[in-house]
């Protein structure tokens, strides 16, 4: 070999010691930092998910105190008013007082597993999240004040997510319970699609609506925000749609399984 091939050899050879070091350094900076990264979002799901458990538990107990006060309770005074009222000295109208405290009872036993097929939320999700919120309808419908139309299009997949499951539950309850405290709404219409890709939400009020622009940051942060933050943990996205004096509609898209 010529001088000059022995040179560039060397040269050649050089760099290439000199450069895989420092590619070797590149390639271990960029995949501690992705890790990294996806370590901080692990984190961030998590607690994200820790916090949906617990509203939804604390969602779930403001529930069952509010319906034992206003429902069951109102069915065991009456029980109770209607036995003491008893007169013996009337057979004719005492059966009718018995048989009066016996409907209420049933009525109250019945309450009573309604609250607890509500206990057993995650029971619920386990049977698919169609029935967990099939069940906030039937709380809704109970109270008189709301019109509720709840339709599921297309076949749940075999194979499920819990944790998305979970929050996108959340997310439901949290529109359901901004409906019923702000909209003035008489009717709710609520669709729960299974598509190819992912499950579609929407629910719909004819409520006050409201202008989006309008809305002070405090509201904001406390409903839209925390809605469009969950769906976006979970790579979902929230459109929203309000006219005042019309109404409001929630468009959910979450990737699944």
């Amino acid at each position: 070999m010529a001088n000059d091939d022995i040179e560039e050899l060397i040269v050649i050879t050089t760099l290439v010691f000199l450069l895989a070091p420092a590619f070797l350094v590149v390639y271990i900076f960029i995949h501690n930092r992705r890790k990294r990264r996806f370590i901080e979002e692990k984190a961030q799901f998590d607690a994200e998910l820790i916090k949906t458990q617990m509203e939804i538990q604390e969602q779930t107990m403001q529930t069952i105190g509010a319906d034992l006060h206003d429902n069951i309770g109102q069915l065991l005074s009456l029980t109770s008013l209607t036995l003491n009222s008893i007169e013996l000295e009337n057979p004719d109208k005492a059966q009718q007082k018995i048989d009066a405290a016996i409907e209420l009872n049933l009525k109250s036993i019945k309450e009573m597993r309604l609250l607890g097929r509500l206990l057993h939320g995650e029971q619920l999700l386990k049977l698919g999240l169609e029935e967990a919120i099939r069940s906030e309808v039937t709380w809704i419908e109970k109270s008189g004040r709301f019109t509720v139309v709840y339709d599921i299009d297309g076949d749940r997949p075999e194979a499920n997510n819990a944790d998305k499951d979970l929050i996108l539950f959340r997310i439901t309850q949290e529109i359901l319970n901004n409906i019923i405290k702000h909209s003035q709404a008489k009717e709710i219409n609520i669709k729960l699609g299974y598509l190819d890709t992912g499950i579609r939400l929407q629910i719909i009020d004819n409520g006050s609506g409201f202008n989006i622009g309008d809305l002070p940051e405090a509201q904001k942060g406390m409903g839209l925000k925390n809605i469009q933050k969950r769906a976006e943990i979970v790579g979902g996205e929230v459109f929203i749609q309000s006219t005042p004096g019309e109404g409001t509609c929630v468009d959910i898209f979450i990737p699944y399984p």
